[in-house]
């Protein structure tokens, strides 16, 4: 049997303080690394916004509605793997009771939303607005307004690359990209048909078409050509529109990395290999500990074996998998063929 190269498996994740929060479907779970050691795994389900609408089913439009979900599905995620590393001899605050009580007991949800509004809010006024009034700057210099559209573009490319970079250097930020790391590299497994062990985790790459890096440079990216072909006069309209464009924008994104996620398109790993390189600052190489954690995770919501015998076409067995390691494409060395040889990134 021709193997395919790619075999999407409609899994995602993020990694959290000592943790992964993997999704399938509805269905969500979170694994943490608590301070002694142990492995807590918090399996819940996740409704999104107006879920079962068919608004949010259309092409172009269901982006919106994603990005709005992974935004809330993952303020959630960090909060719960912060609760297992607070101090223990912090109380509640005076704004945390007033907050309960004016609002029946949901203040916690209420700090989220508001947390998660400033940050898209600062988000836009970083990549979106701040290009935008630094090129604005040169117009007595430059007359051309294509050129200055380009210049924009540029600006907001150089400063989303400072941002990656000045973070990944950060001390408390590299163990969150080692987590990031075994995330990708625990979906990469499964989708190159091998057993999700140890092993075979480690062999496999940190790097995935679908991460959020690739997606906001993809708005990044997207922005550009939008800007550069939507032009108005007036300088306050072009603040304006370029805010009320940011949906169109996610939707436009979301439907490439959906894409991306299911093609081997040559066109489409031009357009993703920006952000897969993007990547390799953004994840890093995780140690055994981390990807247990992020197996745990997995398997909390994924029947990893199922899917291979329904994609890759044979049974794994439990001895087998202690007893023998997996060839690169993930069966045994005796199943294996020569045109199965697979792929390093995904």
């Amino acid at each position: 049997m021709k193997k395919k190269k790619t075999h999407y498996s409609g899994i995602g994740g993020q990694a959290v303080l000592e943790g992964i929060m993997m999704k399938n479907k509805d269905d969500y779970a979170v694994a943490i690394r608590k301070p002694d050691g142990e492995i807590e795994v918090d399996v819940s389900v996740f409704k999104g916004c107006l879920q079962g609408k068919k608004i949010t089913k259309i092409p172009f439009i269901r982006g919106v509605f994603n990005f709005v979900d992974s935004l809330r599905l993952g303020m959630k995620a960090l909060n719960y793997s912060a609760s297992f590393y607070e101090d223990e001899e912090a109380g509640e605050t005076k704004l945390d009771k007033a907050l309960d009580k004016v609002s029946g007991g949901k203040g916690e949800s209420i700090l989220m939303g508001i947390t998660t509004v400033i940050s898209v809010a600062l988000a836009v006024g970083i990549f979106i607005l701040l290009p935008y009034f630094l090129s604005s700057l040169l117009t007595e210099y430059v007359r051309n307004a294509s050129l200055l559209a380009i210049i924009e573009g540029v600006i907001r490319i150089l400063i989303f690359f400072i941002y990656v970079v000045g973070i990944s250097l950060m001390k408390d930020i590299h163990r969150l990209y080692q987590y990031h790391g075994a995330e990708h590299k625990c979906i990469n497994c499964i989708e190159k048909g091998r057993p999700l062990t140890v092993y075979n985790v480690k062999r496999s790459s940190r790097i995935h078409k679908r991460c959020g890096t690739s997606f906001m440079f993809l708005v990044m990216f997207v922005s550009i050509i939008l800007f550069f072909f939507i032009r108005v006069a007036n300088p306050w309209l072009r603040v304006l529109i370029r805010v009320a464009l940011i949906p169109v924008i996610a939707g436009i994104s979301y439907e490439i990395i959906r894409l991306a996620g299911r093609s081997d398109n040559f066109l489409v790993k031009i357009i993703s290999s920006p952000g897969m390189l993007l990547q390799r600052l953004t994840t890093k190489e995780p140690d055994e500990s981390m990807i247990e954690v992020a197996i745990k995770a997995v398997e909390a919501v994924f029947d990893w074996k199922a899917y291979l015998q329904d994609e890759f076409g044979y049974e794994i067995d439990d001895s087998w998998m202690e007893d023998e390691p997996a060839s690169e494409d993930g069966v045994s060395k005796d199943e294996a063929s020569e045109d199965e040889t697979p792929e390093d990134e995904a």
